[in-house]
């Protein structure tokens, strides 16, 4: 069973950096992919980016292209950063892992590992 934890949330400055981790562990096989997605209250989760293991292949949904890096040390890790954070940005952020995965993908219900999640504010 893959344990997920976030880090990095919190109270972020308007134009700021905002940069998160997650860790995977309780596997020795490792995540065969890991994403990020977020939730803002009323709003449905919406994938961010995600990182494929075994190749390294990463992917950055369109709406966040430009802003949005997704990188890693190994597979076990994932981070996010997302650069010039506006007020929008404010959610909920979860890291998700997959066992199943073949390859990319920000289908939520592909992803069968969830973090708790690691709440974001922004002000300006």
């Amino acid at each position: 069973h893959v344990q997920l934890v976030e880090s990095g949330g919190g109270s972020v400055q308007a134009g700021g950096p905002l940069r998160l981790s997650c860790v995977a562990s309780g596997s020795t096989v490792g995540p065969s992919c890991m994403g990020w997605y977020r939730q803002a209250p009323g709003n449905e989760r919406e994938g961010v980016a995600s990182k494929y293991s075994s190749t390294g292949s990463t992917y950055i949904a369109c709406s966040f292209k430009g802003r949005v890096t997704i990188s890693y040390d190994n597979k076990y890790t994932v981070y996010l950063q997302l650069n010039n954070v506006q007020v929008e940005d404010a959610a909920t952020y979860y890291c998700a892992a997959s066992s199943r995965l073949t390859g990319l993908s920000l289908t939520p219900g592909k992803y069968n590992y969830w973090g708790q999640g690691t709440q974001v504010t922004v002000f300006s």
